[in-house]
């Protein structure tokens, strides 16, 4: 198999386990990034909820996986050409999809530490802050990533314009939110159903490329018989 059509199936597989871990999360209880909870709430969610809050944060490792294969394929895809080699919108495009994996990497840490905090009847106000603003602070990279290989494709033709387009508005909607994230701690972000609208077309945005990836593998290339093969 070709690497963009394994990157372009990894992104599909990215996003099928994001949607899998956040119904997990749903039915788990867990409060969205729009939703007022108090500490006792919160308490009772990670106390009661554990095993599948931790189902859903050992689906992670698998998508951020996918997602850096998927990135990589878009990076090494569009740059065959000698004018895209040089655009630095790739390298921005590819550093977001890297850092966002990092940081939502500490945010999966926080929520399991919370389940034990919940559980050893620790603090749980000051993890709940910590959670709440590595969350929101992420959705910069994920804006990092949007802008980046939104441009990328755009200026090397690999992307329609709607694409870009797209994922240009989900970089801004999400940029506003994690721009407004501070607000957020301790309490509800004004702005959250911006960054929830900006995640579900980040997702949308990342089918379409990966469509793109998939279609655009070359065929393999067929063997030439041996030639003492033809003789016998």
């Amino acid at each position: 198999m070709s690497f963009p059509r394994l990157a372009g199936i990894a992104g599909m597989g990215f996003v099928v386990v994001l949607i899998v871990a956040n119904l997990l999360l749903t039915m788990a209880g867990f409060p969205t990034p729009s939703e007022a909870a108090s500490l006792d709430e919160i308490s009772t969610v990670f106390d009661a909820g554990s095993g599948s809050l931790r189902l859903a944060s050992a689906l992670l490792p698998m998508a951020w996986l996918l997602a850096t294969i998927f990135a990589v394929g878009v990076w090494a895809c569009l740059r065959r050409d000698e004018q895209a080699r040089t655009d630095p919108w790739s390298i921005v495009g590819l550093a977001g999809v890297l850092m966002q994996s990092v940081v939502f990497a500490s945010v999966e840490a926080t929520r399991l530490a919370l389940i034990s905090a919940t559980q050893h009847d620790s603090d749980v106000a000051g993890l709940w802050g910590l959670y709440t603003a590595l969350f929101g602070f992420n959705q910069v990279f994920l804006a990092t990533a949007l802008l980046g290989l939104s441009l990328f494709g755009l200026r090397t033709g690999g992307t329609a314009r709607w694409h870009a387009g797209l994922g240009l508005l989900a970089a801004t909607l999400l940029f506003v939110t994690a721009t407004t994230s501070p607000y957020g701690v301790g309490g509800v972000n004004p702005l959250a159903l911006f960054g929830l609208a900006g995640w579900l077309l980040w997702l949308v945005w990342i089918v379409a490329y990966s469509i793109i990836l998939v279609r655009s593998a070359p065929e393999p290339a067929v063997r030439p018989g041996r030639p003492d093969a033809a003789a016998a």
